[in-house]
């Protein structure tokens, strides 16, 4: 199983929601063709982690978000793993974070956009208790924008 942009149900995901909504959907390659496969053994899964740090995700995407702005697209929303940095900033309008392993109690702190977080119960990344403390959060901002958090019951990471 691989997982990144050679994730054929990524793609197809994208197709469904462009097909469904009539957005422009766009699946950036932010991992350099270097994807996460689980049917290697030998996987290092340390170094793959450090080698691909939401920071980077992060810096790596606002090229992309400014292209689309310079194409006249005033409304961005995001999903993924990286997304909660964005969330900080004015360049989204909305996130959706999907497996927030990476997301600190600071990136929630300072969201400014109305987001989701769909997270799995089992979770070695993100317990669920840390994603309960998230929509505590979340919830003092509820004068600010719309949230949204969820933890499938009995789902595993991945």
């Amino acid at each position: 199983m691989v997982l990144g942009f050679e994730a054929l149900n990524l793609r197809k995901l994208a197709d469904k929601v462009a097909a469904s909504t009539g957005f422009l959907v766009v699946v950036p390659d932010l991992l350099y063709g270097d994807y996460y496969d689980l049917d290697k053994p030998q996987f290092d899964l340390k170094s793959w982690l450090k080698a691909h740090r939401e920071d980077k995700g992060y810096k790596d995407t606002k090229p992309l978000i400014a292209a689309l702005k310079s194409k006249g697209i005033s409304a961005i929303g995001v999903a993924g793993t990286v997304v909660a940095k964005l969330a900080n900033s004015n360049d989204i309008q909305a996130a959706v974070v999907l497996h927030p392993g990476p997301t600190t109690n600071g990136d929630i702190n300072n969201v400014k956009v109305p987001i989701a977080i769909l997270a799995a119960e089992i979770d070695e990344f993100c317990p669920a208790e840390q994603v309960k403390q998230f929509a505590e959060m979340l919830a003092l901002k509820s004068d600010q924008f719309d949230s949204f958090v969820k933890i499938y019951p009995g789902v595993v990471h991945g």
